[in-house]
């Protein structure tokens, strides 16, 4: 770490806003290369801020979800610093039956009044859901969503309400089948709803992406101001015209990434992101029309 992030965040109390123990994947990381210390707050209930399950609505957007958790949890704890994380899952923007994980890890810093936000999209998701007539429906779904290392949730439909029964957090075989039967049986339609649970703690794949979304959050605070030494130099645009290899006409790829100080406003940019100064005829207009 250098001296200038040192100055920001060292020995600083830092509360990680979470009731589903991300602090495993993600304390670690903040202690070691921000050195930071993390608190995880007691009886700190997130799902006030909405549900996977739907019962409860999420407030605003995944950025303003996780803004509204960080200020509750500082509100609640007296403290300065906030970490939160938010989750959003979502059909692939090219194949929509192949669901995709956004990651977003969010510092909120209320003394020097200023935030950072990292963001991942992942392909590697579980996530996914069905209707389901019987026990063994229910275990077939089961075994193709990485159960029982991956958490289930049952319930009678895909948008229950606030009162009704969801079986939540299922990770054994009996639980589930049990969990089954009484959805189904109590239904008027002899159906159950059933999916996988989302949560940080009952969701190891997920659990990955919030790490390596941690790691991201980790670059964008050490990356600082050269003119203010202000944490979170970050992108803000970019511009295209990358030239081709073969016949140097401008292409769509990234030629360019601007970047800009969210306290001074001062602003860089850096050409040839990844160190590729040219682009692969394959995406020129001129070359491969």
């Amino acid at each position: 770490m250098t001296n200038k992030t040192k100055y920001w965040f060292k020995n600083r109390v830092c509360i990680l806003a979470t009731m589903h123990k991300k602090e495993e994947v993600m304390a670690s990381l903040l202690e070691e290369k921000i050195q930071m210390k993390i608190v995880v707050p007691d009886d700190f209930n997130t799902d006030q801020f909405g549900t996977f399950t739907r019962e409860i609505k999420r407030l605003g957007n995944q950025t303003e979800a996780a803004r509204f958790k960080a200020k509750k949890a500082l509100e609640i704890t007296g403290e300065t610093l906030a970490i939160t994380s938010e989750g959003s899952f979502f059909p692939h923007p090219s194949i929509p039956y192949i669901s995709c994980n956004r990651e977003l890890v969010l510092l909120l810093d209320t003394v020097n009044e200023f935030e950072i936000i990292a963001t991942e999209l992942s392909f590697e998701t579980n996530h996914s859901h069905t209707s389901i007539q019987t026990v063994e429906e229910g275990l077939l779904f089961a075994e193709k969503v990485g159960f029982p290392e991956h958490g289930l949730v049952v319930m009678s439909t895909a948008n229950p309400e606030k009162s009704e029964k969801i079986f939540k957090g299922i990770t054994n075989q009996q639980e589930l089948i049990d969990a089954v039967k009484i959805t189904i049986e109590s239904s008027p339609e002899n159906k159950a709803h059933i999916e996988t649970d989302m949560r940080a703690m009952y969701n190891p794949t997920r659990m990955k992406v919030i790490a390596k979304t941690t790691e991201t959050l980790i670059n964008k605070i050490l990356n600082t101001c050269p003119n203010c030494n202000v944490p979170g130099f970050d992108i803000i645009d970019t511009k295209p015209g990358l030239l081709c290899e073969m016949c140097h006409f401008p292409t769509n790829l990234i030629k360019s990434e601007i970047y800009q100080c969210q306290k001074c406003h001062y602003q860089e940019t850096k050409d040839f992101p990844n160190n590729t100064k040219y682009a692969d005829p394959m995406y020129c207009n001129y070359c491969n029309p």
